[in-house]
């Protein structure tokens, strides 16, 4: 019925993230790429769960990730977009 859990939740760290953990995500991840996050920790010697690194690697570690505020372009295209499409 379902899915089994992703991770055995008495082995596995949770709160904050550290930076030996993070750069262990991102060195696995560089080597082998983005594949099953549910195999990633255990393979990458993380005591996480794969929600947790898929979290972490997307909301935070990608390199292609763009922090900092909207340039004057983007604000006017978000609201041209926001005039013809409203809070879609």
């Amino acid at each position: 019925m379902g899915r089994s859990p992703c991770c055995e939740k008495a082995h596995t760290n949770k709160g904050a993230w550290t930076k030996e953990e993070d750069q262990r995500l991102i060195d696995y991840i560089r080597l082998h790429g983005e594949g099953c996050w549910r195999s990633l920790p255990k393979a990458a010697g993380l005591l996480r769960c794969g929600k947790s690194c898929r979290l972490r690697w997307i909301n935070y570690l990608r390199p292609d990730l763009k922090r900092g505020n909207f340039t004057q372009q983007e604000d006017e295209l978000i609201i041209k977009l926001h005039s013809l499409l409203g809070n879609k």
